[in-house]
């Protein structure tokens, strides 16, 4: 199979199966062409994306105590990891001029969200919600239409959403354990580690591709499109150590944990 054509399948097919399917041999990258911007991926009627602000909110800490309420967080996160796999397959074929070990590396990180897709879907089902039962938002995808070069998605997903993830993930963990429920706290730690080698990707290419001229900091602010700032890539508890385990450097740490934009 062509890494283009597990992309393909990712974005136009509308079972859930097919889109968390692993690829049944390795994948080639020999036809990576032509280039294809995708405005909305095909999904099942269950998770087609929902009208603004009909899909339920994250609920918050002190209702984690509530089963149903761990459900409903699992869910969310179930179609955060379920966007960012389309977004990654989105890029894939709209940059196909990308070279081909940054191509493969993309399909490391796109089999990581799948798994990931897979065992929030699982923990949501043992938590009485299936997956689609809820409305699903599309906010991921949509800040992905900005993105006009393999640049603005590096700056826009592994370093912005899946470094916000690197906070977001421990709180979750916390959240997950005062209530007793290690096995959805487990869940947080893999996807944290996970999380980890995801934003080391991001900021190892990144650096390939940026102008040697601009700083990490620069580049990255400048990639970046309006809504999403610098500030979106922090929880409410900014970790420093993760970061740094990622590959970030100090000074981009120390900017990040600083701006207020």
């Amino acid at each position: 199979m062509e890494i283009r054509d597990f992309a393909y399948r990712i974005l136009f097919s509308d079972q859930l199966v097919q889109k968390l399917k692993l690829p049944d041999q390795p994948l080639t990258d020999d036809s990576p062409k032509p280039a294809l911007r995708v405005v909305e991926p095909v999904r099942p009627e269950n998770l087609q994306f929902a009208l603004p602000k009909t899909a339920p909110s994250m609920p918050k800490e002190g209702a984690f105590i509530d089963p149903n309420k761990r459900a409903i967080a699992h869910h969310i996160m179930a179609n955060h990891e379920l966007q960012a796999l389309e977004v990654m397959a989105f890029v894939l074929l709209a940059f196909p001029d990308a070279p081909t070990e940054y191509r493969r590396g993309m399909v490391g990180v796109m089999l990581d969200e799948q798994r990931h897709t897979r065992i929030h879907v699982e923990r949501c089902k043992d938590l009485g919600i299936e997956f689609g039962d809820l409305p699903v938002n599309c906010y991921i995808w949509k800040k992905a239409q900005a993105y006009q070069s393999v640049l603005d998605y590096l700056a826009g997903l592994p370093l912005t959403f899946e470094g916000r993830n690197l906070d977001h993930s421990l709180e979750f963990e916390e959240y997950f354990l005062d209530v007793g429920d290690k096995k959805s706290a487990a869940i947080m730690r893999t996807i944290h580690n996970d999380e980890i080698e995801h934003v080391r990707f991001g900021i190892t290419w990144f650096r390939k591709f940026k102008s040697p001229d601009d700083t990490d900091w620069d580049a990255y602010c400048n990639h970046l499109h309006w809504p999403i700032r610098p500030k979106v890539s922090k929880g409410d508890t900014f970790h420093r150590s993760p970061r740094l385990a990622a590959g970030l450097s100090e000074d981009f740490v120390d900017h990040l944990e600083s701006t207020t934009e």
